[in-house]
């Protein structure tokens, strides 16, 4: 047997190996709880110590798929990292023993500190990296008697049968069942363990009360029919996510409880039954992520239907001093809201529990998550959010705001194109459409203007507004002639400010500038 054949047969046990610490980890969390999946806590752990750069460098790349991307990278960082480390096993033994070791304690420091992990939740990984090393020492072995046997065939000093009888079949089955059992029970466990399932179905069985003040009907003129237009209402399927959960949390409605605490007269705690019997609100509102960058898509407008959190703070009573909410999720991520904006009678902001008239997609928050008009989502949309603290922005931050952005995050005038496509060829000497959307949540949209090449500003017609919460479709007829052509957007709100021509990044407030495209008439 050669020396590179040696080598990739040792990376493949290396490989093996790897997967039966992340199989055995996930069996064992079925008695410990799915907060010992090594996997995602290392996952979790990689963006919480990621530069503050990371995060937008990951979403303006992979946009929503950031986290499948995440998961990508780790899987291929860990196939390539094991099968190094059979490879230094067989050539220097024990390396190959001390890279799982101290990969494994990794693994287990994330798994503990993450949000509500105990040390028994390290239990699996511990004993899933004993097994694997087990597995791996025991298959460098069996490699190493096959090589010795090979070589001994190779001299005639062993009968020729002798080889592919014993040693190869025996370390070709060690490692296949190895491998097989460590996939299927791992990918068994991990589903159970994930949980998702068996929340969908709850979730289906969940009859949302009616609004006992309901969303005005949308305006007959707020939707244009115009090919090519976002949507008005965007459907829950294609709504953006953005978040810091790899593993969307499983939560049961029925164990699920908020509480209000902190810098407060009556501390409070509501269940979900008691959340659905309250009187619920509906309101249609553009939610936006501060990672939105100049004419991008993460952005939606739907349905919400939920109680107003101010009633809940009322009920509380915060006391004086207080200038700051905390929410937290259930998986430990936090955002700091102002206080005066949660207690406006002119916000509608709401504790969600239902999204275009069904409960909560899990993914978007199940059972319950905050739905706050006119701020960035990292400063008020917790979603599965399980407490509130009151309390002050000197003292406490969420989650971003260590990493370098902003506190308050206010949502910004923009408006962007989005038909014709960029790049893309229109009809020259016939009527195009020219039309988008514009949004500045809880301010509004009052008109928005087109410039075609260096020309004149156009006004747009502006559809019908749905409410100031919401962003509102525009259209403006332009007859091409041929050649190539710059198309840009502006819009004013209702204040009377117009939008800034200036570029600014998302980063650390949110994006600023014109959304220009180009297309060619022929």
């Amino acid at each position: 047997m050669t020396s590179r054949a040696q080598g990739w047969y040792a990376a493949v046990v290396g490989v093996v190996a790897a997967a039966v610490v992340l199989g055995v980890a996930e069996v064992c969390a079925l008695i410990t709880g799915n907060a010992g999946s090594p996997l995602f806590a290392v996952g979790s752990l990689v963006i919480d110590l990621a530069p503050p750069g990371a995060k937008d460098f990951m979403i303006a790349l992979f946009g929503t798929g950031d986290k499948a991307a995440l998961l990508t990278l780790l899987g291929i960082l860990i196939l390539v990292g094991s099968a190094l480390a059979g490879w230094l096993e067989r050539r220097r033994a024990p390396v190959g023993v001390v890279i799982f070791g101290v990969a494994s304690l990794v693994a287990v420091i994330a798994v503990v500190t993450r949000s509500g992990a105990t040390g028994i939740d390290g239990v699996p990984t511990v004993i899933g990296a004993v097994v694997g090393i087990v597995v791996l020492r025991s298959g460098i072995r069996r490699l190493a008697v096959w090589r010795v046997a090979a070589d001994r065939r190779e001299t005639g000093r062993v009968p020729q049968r002798a080889v592919p009888g014993i040693e190869r079949r025996g370390f070709l089955r060690f490692t296949m069942i190895a491998g097989s059992i460590a996939l299927i029970a791992g990918s068994g466990a991990r589903l159970i363990n994930a949980g998702s399932t068996a929340v969908a179905q709850v979730r289906k069985k969940i009859a949302l009360p009616a609004a006992a003040t309901p969303a005005p009907a949308i305006p007959a003129g707020a939707e244009l029919q115009v090919q090519g237009i976002t949507p008005l209402v965007t459907p829950n399927a294609v709504f953006y996510r953005i978040d810091t959960a790899l593993q969307v949390p499983a939560v049961d409605p029925d164990t699920w409880k908020l509480k209000v605490t902190g810098m407060v007269e009556n501390e409070v705690e509501i269940d979900f039954k008691q959340l659905l019997a309250k009187p619920l609100e509906s309101h249609y509102a553009t939610l936006t992520c501060v990672s939105n960058d100049v004419g991008g898509d993460l952005i939606g407008n739907a349905l919400w239907l939920g109680w107003p959190i101010r009633d809940l703070l009322a009920m509380a009573k915060p006391t004086a001093g207080a200038d700051m909410v905390l929410s937290t999720s259930i998986d430990g991520y936090t955002a700091g809201t102002p206080l005066t904006v949660l207690q406006d009678e002119k916000t509608d902001a709401l504790l969600a529990v239902g999204m275009n008239g069904e409960p909560l997609p899990v993914e978007h928050g199940f059972p319950v998550r905050m739905v706050v008009p006119g701020l960035y989502g990292y400063v008020s949309a917790t979603k599965w959010v399980v407490n509130l603290e009151v309390t002050q922005f000197a003292k406490a931050q969420g989650y971003w705001t260590p990493r370098g952005w902003d506190a308050h995050g206010p949502a910004k005038l923009e408006s962007r194109i989005d038909t014709p496509p960029d790049s893309s060829t229109v009809v020259a000497d016939t009527s195009v459409p020219i039309a988008g959307v514009a949004w500045c949540q809880h301010v509004g949209v009052s008109k928005v203007e087109v410039q075609i090449d260096r020309g004149p500003w156009q006004v747009a017609t502006l559809a019908e507004s749905i409410s100031p919460d919401t962003w509102v479709q525009w259209v403006y007829r332009w007859t091409p002639t041929k050649g190539s052509h710059t198309i840009t957007v502006r819009a004013t709100d209702a204040n009377g400010n117009r939008q800034s021509q200036t570029y600014v990044p998302p980063a650390p407030n949110g994006a600023e500038g014109w959304h220009q495209i180009s297309v060619q008439a022929s």
